[in-house]
């Protein structure tokens, strides 16, 4: 280890990708602690001490944004608009005809997929930031998870609550670039680096309020448990099922190519932590629903139980929705279909298989086995924190399986170009085979 990072220190150009990295991802932690304008710093400052034991959905809200959401601040929405507008437009190239059609074109049409991401990440940040503004002036509703009510905004008038939303909009923007510059000037994937960034620095505060509220035991305990499901999930994450294919030899000219072996990788947890934050996602929305439904029974479900994450129903819902939309991302990122016929213009076959029907049968069984395990896996690790903590009455972290997730999934991509770029340099890297 120690080795690897010499090696980035003597490499003038890696080491300028890390300190560039590590400046943007400062400046980003430094636009979730300015509050937006016209926030009230004092309600602010209560509504932080009370998010991390209350055990609402802004916990997880939270746990995203750096606690940026919590203080409305200028970066308050986070990384959160273009995530969810990249996989809307990932989930279009399959209905839209013309989405498809941009995807089918290489780096030509990938640069009008993204351009369609940012235009709808701006038009989310502003519906976003707006539902926002008007939630944080009535209450909350069940965003916090407890009967408290916080205004934000006390001088609620419209060129203000217009002036907060073009700003924490415009800090989405900012946000987005941000990303898109360590994506390509820096080390790693830009959103999942910003996200990275928002869990490690909410761990400390979280881990402070498990500590009041559990005692040393509990806490020790926790850690221990904790260390268990990072040792699963870094040998769940290098898990792959790779599916040899054999090319035929053809010649071209004077050369001959083909019959070499190739192999297509199936990664045991390929939906990565997306099918978290779309169950997260989905469940975020009664909160919202109850500010304008005033419907009595609806608002006691969600003030008194949907909303806990350590309550018996949230856990079950929530383990249910991650398991579907597990199958639901893997079937869109990978399809059966595209890739056997991928594999059969390219003059190639999966030994034992006939090429066409037959592969993609075979693809579509591999698969569905192991999309399944990976998806138990995946429920396991993100409810196992909430139980125990439902056990033992703590609201402090519901959220730690999936904090652990996101971080070694980052860490352990991240780690990974980190490598492919000192081997192309004949240095030996931080992970060995």
């Amino acid at each position: 280890m120690f080795s690897g990072l010499k090696n980035i220190v003597k490499i003038a150009d890696l080491r300028n990708k890390v300190l560039f990295t590590f400046a943007m991802i400062g400046l980003y932690l430094f636009g979730t602690n300015i509050p937006g304008p016209g926030v009230n710093y004092h309600v602010v400052q209560n509504l932080l001490s009370t998010a991390k034991t209350s055990g609402g959905i802004l916990s997880f809200l939270n746990l995203l944004t750096g606690s940026g959401l919590s203080r409305m601040a200028v970066f308050g929405l986070g990384i959160m608009p273009y995530i969810t507008s990249t996989i809307i437009v990932q989930l279009l190239g399959v209905v839209i005809p013309k989405f498809e059609e941009w995807r089918d074109q290489g780096a030509v049409g990938q640069k009008k997929l993204t351009q369609a991401s940012r235009y709808l990440t701006i038009a989310l940040a502003i519906m976003q930031a707006t539902g926002l503004a008007f939630l944080f002036h009535g209450g909350g509703g069940g965003l916090f998870g407890t009967g408290n009510k916080y205004d934000f905004i006390p001088d609620f008038s419209a060129p203000r609550v217009i002036f907060l939303v073009l700003t924490m909009t415009a800090g989405t923007a900012v946000v987005m670039w941000l990303a898109e510059l360590i994506t390509q000037r820096g080390i790693g994937q830009g959103m999942s680096i910003l996200i990275f960034a928002s869990v490690l620095a909410s761990i400390p505060g979280y881990g402070a309020s498990v500590l009041s509220q559990g005692g040393k035991l509990k806490l020790f305990i926790i850690i221990l448990v904790a260390i268990a499901i990072l040792t699963a999930i870094v040998f769940v994450e290098q898990g792959q099922r790779r599916i040899p294919v054999t090319y035929a030899k053809r010649i071209q000219g004077r050369k001959m190519y083909g019959g070499q072996t190739n192999f297509i990788p199936m990664k045991v947890n390929q939906a990565g932590v997306v099918p978290i934050i779309f169950a997260s996602s989905i469940l975020y929305f009664p909160a919202l629903l109850s500010n304008i439904i005033h419907f009595g029974a609806f608002q006691r479900f969600v003030q008194n139980d949907l909303l806990k994450p350590t309550s018996g129903v949230y856990i079950a819902l929530y383990g249910i929705f991650i398991l579907l939309f597990a199958f639901f991302y893997v079937s869109i990122v990978f399809d059966p279909h595209q890739q056997a016929d991928i594999i059969k213009k390219q003059g190639g076959f999966i030994p034992g298989i006939r090429p066409g029907v037959q592969t993609e049968r075979y693809l579509a069984k591999t698969l569905n086995r192991i999309t399944g395990f990976g998806a138990v896996f995946l429920t396991f690790v993100a409810l196992l924190p909430s139980i125990i903590f439902a056990a033992w009455g703590i609201t402090g972290y519901p959220y730690a399986g999936t904090t652990l997730l996101i971080a070694v999934g980052v860490l352990m991509d991240t780690l990974r170009q980190i490598d492919s770029q000192l081997a192309m340099r004949n240095y030996e890297g931080f992970l060995k085979q």
